[in-house]
């Protein structure tokens, strides 16, 4: 009798157990799925087009400051440690030092800006804004004073381009690294362009530029293995 009640006892506490087990696993919550490492973005058509409306803009502020006979770019360019020229840093990059400049940076910029929507449209605004913000102010300090102002937004090109040469490797992507390969033998050659060279090319630009791209994509990488969200 004792044997049995002792028996009935250890079913009763091990099936509890079981059961807590259960319920503990049930509560538990699962793994956050890592994002995935995307080469393209989830929705190409609408990323193509914001890019074209995009590069469209560029296109209509350059026919009024044509207009204008270039006072948007005196106004609105980067003058380095001028108080005055501080503004340059947001609107320097929508300008360009006529067309012949402006239509060198259209394909880079279209294809570069398509390229690294590929996070999702908000990783896309914050890659952005960094390389944007941290790269003028960048050359607002070293731009030399007195050096004039500074336009273009191949300052944000160059940071695309090292945002995807070196996203993949954050992230420990082969598919985001060979595309990487890709890009590097198109256009790697414009980044000695980082390097002082030929007069009337704002470096600063390109340098900056690039060094806010590589900051983007740590701290990319770091927020997409944080993330609970797939793209």
């Amino acid at each position: 009798m004792i044997f049995r009640l002792h028996a009935v006892m250890w079913v009763i506490a091990s099936s509890g157990g079981l059961r807590l087990r259960n319920l503990d696993a049930m509560a538990a919550p699962a793994p956050a799925p890592r994002r995935t490492a995307r080469v393209l973005p989830r929705n190409p058509v609408t990323s193509a087009l914001f890019m074209l409306v995009f590069t469209a803009g560029l296109y209509v502020i350059e026919a009024f400051d044509v207009v204008g006979g270039g006072a948007l770019d005196r106004n609105y360019g980067i003058e380095p440690l001028e108080v005055d020229g501080l503004d340059g840093v947001l609107f320097a990059p929508l300008l360009h030092a006529g067309w012949a400049h402006l239509i060198a940076n259209t394909v880079p910029f279209l294809v570069l800006g398509f390229l690294a929507m590929a996070g999702g449209f908000r990783q896309f605004l914050v890659v952005t804004a960094t390389i944007w913000i941290l790269g003028g102010i960048g050359v607002w300090l070293t731009g030399g004073y007195g050096s004039g102002y500074h336009i273009g937004a191949s300052g944000v090109i160059f940071g695309w381009l090292v945002f995807l040469l070196t996203r993949g490797f954050f992230a420990r992507s082969a598919l985001q690294i060979l595309m990487a390969v890709g890009l590097f033998l198109v256009w790697g050659g414009i980044l000695f362009g980082v390097l002082p060279g030929q007069p009337g090319i704002s470096w600063q630009s390109h340098l900056f530029g690039a060094l806010a791209g590589l900051l983007a994509a740590r701290l990319a990488a770091r927020a997409d293995r944080r993330s609970p969200r797939s793209t």
